[in-house]
């Protein structure tokens, strides 16, 4: 629904926004004379997903392109820039790397343990974060212990645990059980900064930052089952509305909103995954803080946002931010304060943000602040060591290079274990449904957003837990749904919105790969089924032939397909997929029963494997057909039989464009 009542909090005039505190509040300071005026600088982290040494696990090498050891060189190079700071992180901090599942899963943190992201966080002292959709992954009774925060929830920590130092806040989830919220809302953080009086005099002078924190409300489909019947979720917007007013009567100098979300002007609903834009639009906050789209705000992407200042970092006449992502980047905002009618006032003229990232090039990125690497160096080991250790081995070089032109490799490996793993439970589980054709969904995760090493890449040879950790990059949990016929289709036709509508008469260069349909929502279904996708053809209208073991798929054919625990529960917005139709919850990890069939298999050869399932219908276009594609690994689309791919240009940091010829059937 929209909310038309919705109105910016910051009274603009004459390039001047006014903050939540009042004149006559303790918030205000009004021994502070009017004419006084500070420049404080709001720091953000966020989407760092435990990426806190500049290493690749999966490929055993150091990557000086991320890393929040790098981050804290940038965060070190702003506080000696601005004489007040604060530090804030949006979320999306606890999981994400080998590190993180070892600390988790292999080797848990004992209760008196501090995480390692938390120790190196501790090392540069935020001041403040809140929750990200991934947070919760593991479960509520390590995000309860982790974070030192006793819920009253199933599994939840009754003692405190070592948690970070700093306050963690969380407005709009609540326990089931009281519907309390699972940590604070909200919290006050005082820090002295340094002011200049209106005199011209130098002054120090206490301010007082509300933040208040938020995540995307459909976590409760995509962790289902870490959080079905535990945990009650609002939306961004309705918890901002109900703990504003708390805040607003202890009269701070300023609100900040921690929003691990990102910008949609679409109408705004309570399960909205992507709020910001309506949550700069509610009465009371004056700066707002984004993540999880892992991408960066001020940026390009948001150029044609209503009411949104791309370039100066302003949406709906608010400051905001969105640093990035796996430690490459850190957000700043530049906010200038003023002394107006015993208030600070934000000058709007005077103000901007900016994402700094660790690397200006490949070759040119910040050194490692020397701090982080020894408080996880033990742990970093220890997960070094327990991804090397075999579990067979592989005649077949898996890779995603070329995934969304059909080299199906990485995907048909773990389509393969997911099917067997069902082939086997179903039957014992639901015997009911035995004789229902049983498919397989895999998503790529990794196809070069992250910059050109962000592959998957297992060469033929010894097979490790680190090559299954390559292959499913998430600790997402298997689940199976029944469908029929319309329903595969459907699916599929979901997933083909990957590619971009194509013009085959149009003469100049046409990108193949539509950027805003990420890889992870684009899946490949195997298991005795072939489909073609139409790329000329609108979005929901491109598999234009459908077939299960030769024959056409009627739409009421029954099938069960198998799949993760994030798209069985809603995740992507696939039609007919909201977790009521799914008739196996595994209760083991899909990256654990890929490396158990992996162990099982003993070697993998290519007869193991189905081949690809799907084609392009043929398109003779006038122009090229170009999509992102990492440079110098031709041989490996030759050795796929893919159509022909040639590279048109190769960047500095090792991406590449190529074209795709897809003119023959």
């Amino acid at each position: 629904m929209s909310l038309p009542s919705l109105r910016p909090s910051l009274l603009t005039l004459a390039g001047v926004v006014a903050l939540a505190g009042c004149a006559s509040a303790p918030g205000s300071r009004g021994g502070i004379a009017d004419g006084a005026q500070a420049r404080v600088a709001i720091l953000e982290t966020t989407d760092v997903h435990s990426n806190i040494l500049s290493y690749d696990y999966y490929k055993q090498k150091e990557d000086p392109t991320v890393g929040y050891e790098r981050v804290a060189t940038l965060i070190r190079q702003a506080r000696a820039e601005f004489a007040n700071t604060f530090l804030f992180d949006s979320g999306d901090t606890i999981q994400g790397t080998v590190l993180a599942d070892f600390q988790a899963r292999v080797q848990p943190v004992s209760c008196a343990e501090k995480l390692g992201i938390y120790q190196a966080f501790d090392a540069m002292g935020y001041d403040g974060a809140t929750a990200g959709n991934h947070e919760f992954n593991y479960g509520l009774p390590f995000l309860s212990q982790v974070t030192g925060t006793p819920m009253n929830v199933d599994g939840g920590a009754s003692a405190r645990c070592k948690g970070p130092d700093f306050p963690m806040v969380l407005s709009n989830v609540y326990s089931a059980r009281d519907q309390a919220p699972l940590f604070k809302p909200w919290e006050i953080v005082t820090k002295d900064i340094a002011i200049t009086g209106a005199d011209g005099r130098p002054a120090r002078v206490p301010l007082r930052v509300a933040i208040i924190g938020f995540t995307p409300p459909p976590i409760l489909a995509w962790d289902k089952q870490n959080l079905d019947g535990k945990v009650t979720v609002s939306g961004v917007v309705e918890a901002a509305q109900r703990y504003l007013p708390q805040i607003q009567a202890q009269h701070p100098d300023l609100v900040v909103g921690i929003l691990h979300g990102g910008l949609s002007a679409a109408p705004y609903t309570s399960d909205m995954e992507n709020g910001g834009w309506h949550l700069a639009g509610v009465e009371g906050l004056d700066v707002l803080l984004l993540g999880h789209s892992h991408t960066e705000f001020p940026g390009p992407r948001y150029k044609d946002l209503p009411q949104t200042d791309a370039v100066r970092g302003f949406v709906r006449g608010k400051p905001a931010v969105m640093g990035g992502f796996f430690g490459k980047d850190l957000g700043v905002i530049d906010l200038h304060l003023l002394r107006r009618n015993g208030r600070w006032v934000i000058d709007a003229d005077g103000t901007h943000s900016e994402v700094r990232p660790i690397c200006t090039s490949k070759d040119a990125c910040v050194a490692a602040d020397p701090a982080i690497a020894p408080l996880v160096a033990k742990a970093h080991a220890a997960a070094q060591a327990y991804v090397n250790t075999p579990i067979g081995r592989s005649q077949v070089h898996f890779s995603s290079y070329f995934v969304d032109v059909g080299n199906s490799t990485a995907l048909a490996v773990v389509n393969a274990a997911q099917r067997d793993y069902v082939l086997r439970e179903l039957p014992r589980l639901h015997p009911e449904l035995a004789g229902i054709p049983v498919l397989s969904a895999a998503a790529p995760f990794r196809t070069g957003f992250g910059g050109s090493e962000d592959y998957t890449d297992v060469p033929a040879g010894t097979l490790t837990l680190r090559s299954a950790a390559d292959l499913y990059f998430y600790p997402n949990t298997l689940s199976a749904v029944k469908t029929d016929g319309a329903g595969v289709k459907a699916w599929l036709e979901t997933s083909a919105g990957r590619y971009n509508r194509i013009d085959p008469a149009k003469a100049g260069e046409q990108p193949l790969i539509n950027t805003r349909h990420t890889a992870y929502n684009a899946d490949q279904l195997q298991g005795g089924v072939s489909y073609v996708i139409d790329v000329t053809r609108p979005q929901g209208q491109r598999i234009t032939t459908l077939t299960y073991q030769g024959k056409p798929v009627d739409p009421a054919q029954p099938f069960i397909v198998v799949t993760n625990n994030y798209r069985a529960s809603g995740g992507g917005d696939f039609p007919g997929l909201d977790g009521r139709n799914i008739v196996l919850a595994a209760p083991d990890g899909s990256r654990e029963i890929l490396a158990e069939w992996l162990k099982a298999k003993g070697t993998v050869t290519q007869a193991d494997l189905e081949p690809t399932s799907w084609r392009f219908a043929p398109v003779k276009a006038a122009g090229p057909l170009t999509f992102p594609c990492p440079a110098g690994k031709l041989d490996i689309a030759k050795a796929q039989g893919l159509p022909p791919i040639r590279e048109l240009s190769v960047a500095g940091d090792g991406a590449a464009k190529c074209a795709v010829d897809l003119s023959q059937p």
